[in-house]
C-alpha cells in the first residue's frame, strides 16, 4: 500500500522525486518563454523551445510512472514540487538571451539533480531507474548544449 505523502521515503524515490519536480518546474519555464519570448530570433527561439518542453513533458510521465512503480507515490502538488525543486519559476519581462541563460542554468542544475540521482539508482542496483535516468541526462546535455550554442557570439 503507497504512502499518503509527497516526500518519498525510499532514497531512489527521494531522488526520482527531486528529478521530476526540477523537469517540472524546468519544463514551465521553458514553456512560458515560448509564450513569452520577444525579439530578432524570435522564430528560431520560439521553435526551439516548442521541441523541448514537448520532449520535457512526455518525459515527466515517465518519471511520475517509475515512482509510482517503486510503490510511491509521485509528488504533485505545487508545494512539494516547490520543496523538492532547485529550479527557480521564470520572468516574462527578461530579454531573449536572459531567458536562454537562465534556460542553460536550469539545464546545468537538472543535470546535477540527475547525476546525484543516477548514484543512488546505482548504489541501489536499481537498473531500469538507471536507464530512464541515464536517457534522462542526455536528453538535458543536448538542450544545453542546444541552448549554449544559440547564446555564443
Amino acid at each position: 500500500m503507497p504512502k499518503a505523502t509527497e516526500t518519498p521515503d525510499t532514497p531512489v524515490c527521494l531522488e526520482l522525486s527531486k528529478v521530476l519536480a526540477d523537469s517540472y518546474n524546468l519544463y514551465l519555464k521553458t514553456h512560458g518563454y515560448h509564450w513569452n519570448v520577444r525579439g530578432p530570433q524570435f522564430n528560431s527561439l520560439h521553435a526551439m523551445f516548442m521541441s523541448q518542453y514537448t520532449e520535457m513533458w512526455t518525459a515527466l510521465d515517465e518519471i511520475a510512472e517509475r515512482i509510482r512503480a517503486l510503490g510511491e507515490l509521485a509528488p504533485m502538488s505545487g508545494a512539494a514540487f516547490g520543496n523538492l525543486s532547485s529550479i527557480k519559476e521564470g520572468d516574462a519581462t527578461k530579454s531573449a538571451n536572459e531567458m536562454l541563460r537562465e534556460l542553460a542554468d536550469g539545464h546545468k542544475t537538472l543535470i546535477a539533480t540527475l547525476k546525484n540521482a543516477l548514484k543512488v539508482a546505482e548504489e541501489a542496483s536499481d537498473d531500469p531507474t538507471v536507464d530512464l535516468l541515464t536517457v534522462r541526462l542526455g536528453s538535458h546535455e543536448k538542450h544545453l548544449w542546444m541552448i549554449s550554442a544559440t547564446l555564443e557570439d
